[in-house]
């Protein structure tokens, strides 16, 4: 007769602590093969060498008091000179008095991008409207006049961030309608509109920003009839227009280029006209295929914004030379870069997040 055989129930083995969680990811990507290792090491290193000093600088030894002769005892930042000169940085030389003005319209442009953001506003109709009319109550706030019943702060007195983030903002605006009809020009078959939108972007190409700069602040007013002239902050933007929507301009012929001919011979064979076919079907997929190189052309125009010192306008990198001239401040640049290097990346950084929000969103045409 059989005889029951007791069973028992033995408890599963844990797995390598050197294969699973936070140590078995760093022995998996770091320390394996041994070259890993090495360079794991090397690029430690490295970075504590760089890390550590701006360290002790920035924090350590830093010091936030608003006494510039006290803020001389410590070896390290002075941050105070940041909360002294904080209203310049953000607005230039506008007027102390009206500097509610800029600060209302950053406020609305922070609350429209915050409602793109959105999905369920992203299409709203009153958001269309809002953003179509929000350039110009902005421009109206900032600028004033008898209309609002606000006092008029001439573009002279514009500067630092304020500066910065309106020609970024225009020139986006206004450079990607441009490049789009110059790279539908440039892939066309028109015997006058093609040759131009070659010409118009290989020259624009071949030539430094700087130089498009110099052409728009003196070239452009001797184009203008006798006793008009521009304003600084328009030549800029001008030049600036011109440059980026060359560029963009590849970048869209690029989409363009990447869609199959299938999708023309469809909307084709649907008897769609050419800019009913190129406005639903084209465009739609041309732009999602080119989202990351045309996000990095807008973040090309924001950092190069920091040009148009050279003729004569005091955006965020002037108003760093302006504040560390000043008797009190004298000789605080690196502070100065630092803050300006925080407000860059910031900028640059939310731009790139929402280019990878928008391709998740927005899948390539390919998948």
């Amino acid at each position: 007769m059989a005889q029951n055989t007791p069973v028992r129930n033995i408890p599963d083995r844990q797995p390598p602590a050197t294969q699973v969680g936070v140590i078995g990811w760093v022995c998996k990507n770091l320390l394996c093969p041994w070259y890993n290792a090495v360079l794991t090491i090397v690029s430690c290193w490295a970075i504590w060498s760089a890390v550590a000093p701006f360290w002790e600088w920035a924090v350590t030894n830093a010091s936030i008091t608003l006494d510039p002769e006290v803020a001389k005892e410590y070896s390290g930042a002075a941050w105070g000179f940041i909360r002294d000169m904080w209203p310049v940085f953000m607005t230039g030389v506008y007027p102390a008095e009206e500097r509610w003005r800029p600060l209302i319209a950053l406020c609305i442009v922070v609350i429209l991008v915050s409602l793109s953001l959105v999905a369920s506003y992203r299409r709203s109709r009153l958001l269309k409207i809002l953003w179509f009319v929000s350039p110009i109550v902005v421009f109206a706030l900032v600028y004033g006049g008898e209309i609002v019943g606000l006092p008029v702060v001439g573009t002279h007195y514009w500067g630092g961030l304020m500066l910065t983030i309106m020609l970024s903002i225009v020139a986006m605006l206004a450079a990607f309608p441009i490049s789009v009809l110059l790279a539908l020009g440039r892939t066309s078959d028109m015997p006058i509109a093609k040759p131009f939108c070659v010409a118009y972007i290989e020259l624009i190409r071949g030539v430094p920003l700087i130089t498009i700069l110099f052409m728009a602040s003196v070239v452009l007013p001797l184009f203008l009839p006798a006793g008009m002239e521009l304003d600084k902050v328009l030549r800029a933007l001008v030049g600036i227009t011109m440059f980026f929507s060359a560029y963009l301009a590849e970048n869209i012929r690029g989409g363009l280029q990447g869609i199959s001919k299938g999708q023309y011979e469809a909307a084709d064979a649907l008897g769609m006209s050419y800019w009913k076919k190129t406005i639903v079907v084209i465009l739609p997929q041309a732009l999602r295929i080119v989202i990351p190189p045309m996000v990095n052309n807008f973040i090309g125009i924001l950092k190069d914004t920091s040009l148009v010192g050279i003729v004569g306008l005091v955006d965020l990198l002037q108003i760093a030379f302006a504040t560390t001239s000043n008797p009190k401040w004298f000789g605080r640049l690196e502070e100065a870069y630092v803050f300006i290097a925080f407000w860059y990346w910031i900028l640059c950084y939310a731009l790139s997040s929402y280019s990878q929000y928008l391709e998740r969103k927005m899948p390539s045409a390919s998948k």
